[in-house]
């Protein structure tokens, strides 16, 4: 399948900084995602607290690689491969995937910032870098939807400071006149619908004060020739064995393999900002 994008919303991602594939998985695929979310142990044991200046935990995991686990082959399905290089503009590789899991009442929130705030310290030079953000479960305001600063890609990548040991922002000094320019989206999804944003778009989410939790997958992708200039992080290029989309079905609920072939990470990525500057 080529990409899932028509032209409308490639124009919505340039001027956005983000657009909609609504029902980019069937709900029996969305079955098989969420199952091994809860079941696989890789998964379980990867699981990360990552908490908010409240004390609030969102649940992550991390990995850096593509394999051959259902939610593998999702990242490497020609539907995501395709439209993420539309629209970088070029050949992609998997970057990172991540879940994110927001249980009811306790979910942590999540403050504004820039993906490529973080990455930019891996070694990638340019932002030739998207998130497909995948609901598994519905995602609403009232459970901490992403919400994401209209245009805000167009500013470049804005300075961060230290919020808590396993979080960054942008720049508080800066945020401000940002809002003052900019209008906030908050991007529902539902089960299946993918929200596809660009590594600079400024984006936050609130805490989960309802009775529905809020999982989502992330997968993220990196343009082949913005690789990272150093190899001291895991996320450098690695070529992406594209598989046809039928490939999520076939496999059924299947779960990562031994030897850690999915790389999964033990703590999250949060560059000392104050030892960069």
């Amino acid at each position: 399948m080529p990409s899932v994008l028509g032209p409308q919303q490639v124009a919505e991602f340039g001027a956005k900084g983000f657009t909609y594939a609504r029902g980019l998985f069937a709900p029996d695929e969305v079955d098989l995602l969420t199952q091994a979310m809860e079941k696989d142990p890789a998964v379980r044991d990867a699981i990360l607290d990552r908490r908010d200046v409240e004390g609030r935990s969102t649940r992550i995991a991390l990995w850096n690689r593509a394999g051959d686990s259902v939610y593998g082959l999702a990242a490497r399905s020609r539907r995501m491969a395709d439209t993420a290089a539309q629209l970088l503009g070029g050949p992609v590789y998997h970057y990172q995937s991540k879940l994110t899991a927001k249980e009811p009442k306790v979910g942590g929130a999540w403050e504004w910032h820039q993906d490529y705030g973080y990455w930019y310290y891996t070694g990638c030079l340019r932002p030739d870098m998207l998130s497909v953000m995948i609901g598994l479960d519905r995602t609403t305001r009232q459970n901490g939807c992403l919400q994401i600063a209209v245009g805000s890609h167009r500013m470049g990548r804005i300075d961060h400071t230290p919020l808590s040991p396993t979080q960054n922002e942008v720049d508080p000094r800066r945020m401000e006149p940002i809002l003052e320019r900019c209008a906030i989206e908050y991007c529902e999804l539902g089960p299946g619908d993918a929200l596809i944003f660009h590594c600079n778009a400024i984006h936050r989410s609130d805490a989960n004060h309802s009775d529905a939790r809020r999982w989502t997958l992330l997968v993220c992708y990196n343009r082949t020739d913005n690789d990272t200039v150093w190899k001291s992080d895991d996320r450098y290029h690695v070529p992406l064995d594209v598989v046809d989309d039928g490939a999520i079905r076939r496999a059924g609920l299947k779960f990562a393999g031994d030897g850690n072939a999915e790389h999964f990470t033990s703590r999250p990525y949060v560059p000392d900002v104050r030892k960069a500057a």
